[in-house]
């Protein structure tokens, strides 16, 4: 409670300072005036990647975006634009990653989004199914407590190769549009390579070769033989989407809601697990002080309709456009910041943000339309379908270590963000969000490009 009222104290005291009203934003007050000159052509931003990970090592590599606007008539709307990333770790992991999208490239007003990535991940979040049911202990990750197993107990590793194709088209103008698409996810998991994650490392910095919270689930059936060593899912998209936002990337009025069916049958080869999920999602953004201060906010409710849905796709996040390289959740950079990524797992999930987002700035630089600005956000989300699992092969005495059994509650999170946006599409974001529960973490760091929503 305490992280909550001083994150929120200093977003406020940012607010009050940074006013439009106060002296100190009669900058920006006064570059208002400035025209903004329309883009034309081609333009493109790009950014380095340099991280540290304890247990995965250096990361590095490169992010870009590519943008055209034509002869500038949809400005700031782009006709086209292309993102690529490409980043490793130096002890295995990596990303792979190119993304397109464009309203204008299929005649008729056809939009289409597509996806080609590769992700190799040597030690993924795993905390078990159903949020606050499956219990989380720290101690067993940190060395020198007398309950330590290993750094990378919650972990597994997971190769994925996702291609999608989504396609939308207009129903009532633009506003009310259709969607159809295709998506296939082929995932590879298994157990943490310890020999890989210990090589180089002093014999003291080095883990034990010892059974994870993944091997416990294959061990005691709650993981199944068929599922343990992932598979391949291909399914069939279809949905409505409405959207009024005024700018997609940094929208500052608008609702933008949808629904979405999501069909893995067996005839595309889902044969072992097939199944049927809803995904319905609403946003909105409400202006409060024009260029400067905008409420935003989003509920979301993903759940399975129909069939049985394997342990491995269970994280994955659905929605009509994402340019989330890894679409996992719930908790982490996409959804509930702060929250440990994939603590939140189950057949059916709801969650929410509020953020509260601050432009303080807003100035053109060698002809490039920059904004610099401030969130403040609270995150919550919990199960609502558990996963169905069968325990009684887990011995009477480690129930209590694996299980709470409790039912889900709402895990929440709060924090602030920094944000810089150029020419209202390329945004780096910026996102420190505290756990408010010690069943779902601490805190975490998040760098990247856009907003969540």
């Amino acid at each position: 409670m305490r992280k909550f009222i001083v994150f929120w104290i200093v977003f406020f005291s940012f607010l009050m300072i940074f006013h439009p009203s106060s002296g100190l934003a009669q900058a920006d007050s006064a570059m208002e005036p400035l025209k903004e000159k329309k883009k034309l052509g081609w333009t493109w931003a790009a950014l380095p990647i340099v991280a540290y990970d304890a247990d995965q090592g250096w990361q590095f590599g490169a992010l870009g975006q590519v943008f055209y606007y034509g002869d500038g008539t949809t400005w700031p709307e782009y006709r086209h634009t292309l993102y690529a990333e490409v980043s490793w770790y130096t002890r295995g992991s990596a990303t792979y990653q190119l993304f397109y999208d464009s309203k204008y490239l299929i005649p008729g007003k056809i939009r289409i989004t597509a996806d080609v990535d590769y992700l190799t991940e040597r030690a993924l979040d795993f905390y078990g199914f159903d949020g606050a049911v499956s219990n989380f202990i720290p101690s067993v990750m940190e060395q020198g407590s007398e309950d330590y197993i290993s750094r990378v107990y919650y972990r597994h590793e997971r190769k994925m190769l996702r291609v999608m194709a989504d396609f939308q088209g207009p129903v009532a103008g633009q506003k009310l549009r259709w969607l159809a698409g295709i998506n296939m996810i082929d995932i590879r998991t298994g157990t943490v390579d310890i020999a890989k994650i210990n090589k180089g490392k002093k014999e003291e910095n080095q883990l034990p070769d010892t059974t994870l919270l993944y091997n416990d689930y294959v061990k005691y059936g709650l993981i199944s033989e068929q599922e343990k060593d992932g598979g391949t899912t291909t399914f069939l998209k279809l949905g409505m989407v409405y959207d009024t936002r005024d700018n997609e990337a940094a929208p500052e009025r608008g609702l933008w809601s949808e629904a979405l069916l999501l069909a893995a049958p067996g005839f595309l080869g889902n044969n072992a697990f097939s199944f049927v999920k809803l995904a319905v999602t609403h946003r909105q953004y409400l202006p409060i002080v024009r260029r400067h201060l905008i409420f935003a906010y989003q509920l979301s409710y993903q759940g399975t309709v129909l069939g049985s849905t394997p342990f491995y796709i269970l994280p994955y996040m659905y929605n009509s456009y994402s340019l989330t390289t890894h679409p996992d959740g719930l908790g982490g950079a996409k959804n509930l910041r702060g929250i440990m990524r994939n603590r939140i797992v189950g057949d059916g999930t709801a969650f929410g943000n509020l953020e509260l987002r601050y432009n303080f700035l807003n100035m053109v630089i060698w002809k490039q339309s920059i904004s610099l600005g401030i969130t403040g956000f609270m995150d919550g989300g919990m199960v609502v379908q558990e996963h169905p699992v069968l325990t009684d092969r887990v011995p009477d005495d480690k129930q209590s270590f694996y299980f709470n059994r409790s039912a889900d509650g709402l895990h929440l999170s709060t924090g602030l963000g920094l944000r810089a946006a150029i020419n209202h599409n390329f945004i780096i974001a910026l996102d420190y969000g505290f756990a408010l529960d010690p069943q779902d973490g601490t805190s975490g760091l998040y760098i990247g490009v856009g907003n969540i929503f």
